[in-house]
């Protein structure tokens, strides 16, 4: 996004929660799904997805999913009645493969209806809970409710629903070796309003990052590269994660011919595309000490 694209202005309680809940789902995505299945004291099952929904801790194993109040008419869903019952459930991960079965489980059937005979969904036995799985879900993870936080009273307001994995499931067909392999296990992400994402094939990519390394940062970066209108944000990233600077030697010995071309900067936002971020990044300083 171009630094001078003018914001909009959005403030809580200013506009109707309907519209601020779209702002915030369009903005916080995309977001994993939880496919919470629950039962209540007489033992009727209930299935649903929330995308409210991440991991907190690993030791203890925490997940947190919130049930939310419905912004139409300030109720509660089944979900929330069930765990408030029988405090376990079991939260299955969302593979394209049941996309469309887990949109169905959506739907606001009447509590005696199990969305697992709705959407075609299989029940699988826990080991831990009560309360059963997912068979066709690719992870399922059983869950005892350790607490709920209420956020609120009307309607949009959330119930942090805290959960404490007891074990899981992993399908084998997703691992490679001991880590799970986001092309085979091809998750789902929720976004704005009806969007979905896909998280396999190209849409996925690795960024690595040695958290320990001192990088040289944005703040040493030659001012051509800093006031550039060609190169990205993410062209500034991998400049400014280098752990070394350019020798004076590799500086000076940069091509007059390079130095002369009138589209330096997009040939080293060329040089970066193809990994050469050591070498663009010694070509911007030599034409940075040039333009001095």
């Amino acid at each position: 996004m171009n630094k001078s694209s003018k914001k909009r202005r959005i403030i809580p309680g200013e506009i109707p929660t309907k519209n601020l809940h779209q702002y915030l789902l369009g903005s916080v995505s995309p977001r994993p799904i939880a496919l919470v299945s629950t039962i209540d004291k007489d033992g009727n099952n209930n299935l649903a997805p929330y995308s409210f929904f991440n991991a907190f801790s690993s030791n203890p194993p925490i997940v947190v999913f919130s049930s939310n109040r419905k912004v139409t008419d300030n109720t509660t869903k089944d979900t929330l009645h069930n765990i408030l019952q029988v405090k376990e459930c079991v939260i299955s991960a969302v593979s394209y493969d049941i996309m469309r079965q887990m949109v169905l489980s959506s739907v606001a059937f009447p509590s005696e209806i199990s969305e697992f005979e709705k959407t075609g969904l299989t029940p699988s036995k826990s080991e831990t809970v009560a309360v059963p799985g997912v068979v066709e879900s690719p992870v399922n993870m059983e869950c005892k409710v350790k607490e709920i936080i209420t956020l609120g009273t009307h309607g949009g307001a959330g119930h942090l629903i805290v959960c404490e994995i007891q074990m899981m499931h992993v399908s084998e067909a997703v691992l490679d070796g001991d880590k799970i392999d986001p092309h085979k296990i091809d998750l789902i992400g929720r976004m704005g309003r009806t969007y979905y994402v896909r998280a396999s094939g190209n849409a996925v990519f690795s960024q690595y990052q040695n958290i320990m390394d001192n990088p040289i940062g944005y703040e040493n970066l030659p001012n051509i590269a800093k006031s550039s209108k060609i190169l990205t944000g993410n062209d500034i990233g991998h400049l400014a994660a280098l752990s070394t600077m350019p020798s004076a030697e590799e500086i000076i010995n940069v091509s007059k011919d390079i130095l002369s071309s009138s589209n330096i900067e997009q040939y080293c936002a060329d040089l970066i595309a193809n990994k050469k971020i050591h070498e663009a990044l010694t070509i911007l300083l030599a034409a940075n000490n040039t333009k001095l």
